[in-house]
């Protein structure tokens, strides 16, 4: 079965559909007006597996999920975004903070 990413007007994902394997993207948009790209479970080509919300970049020929920060940015290798800060490797959880561009300890309540 393959997948495909119908995009609106500014290439965002605005659903995701389950086709016959033979099918292909070209098909899709001929028969109905609107723009597919295939998408990937395994992530293989384009990247990341299209969601709802996904931006398809044409020039990297990959979806980008939203961001989640205006502060982080994207890894061109991963096509993902990344915090400008590494996560603390001290085996404690974290939650980012945008307003202090900084990882917080998360204090879980009891």
């Amino acid at each position: 079965m393959s997948h495909y990413a119908q995009l609106d007007e500014n290439n965002v994902v605005v659903f995701v559909i389950h086709a016959k394997s033979n099918d292909k993207e070209d098909e899709f948009t001929e028969s109905t007006g609107d723009v597919y790209r295939q998408t990937y479970l395994d992530g293989s080509t384009r990247f990341n597996y299209a969601g709802i919300g996904f931006t398809y970049d044409e020039a990297r020929d990959a979806f980008i999920p939203p961001t989640p920060y205006p502060s982080w940015v994207l890894d061109e290798a991963t096509c993902l975004w990344v915090a400008p800060i590494d996560y603390p490797a001290d085996g404690k959880m974290y939650t980012w903070d945008e307003l202090t561009t900084s990882w917080i300890e998360y204090e879980q309540s009891s």
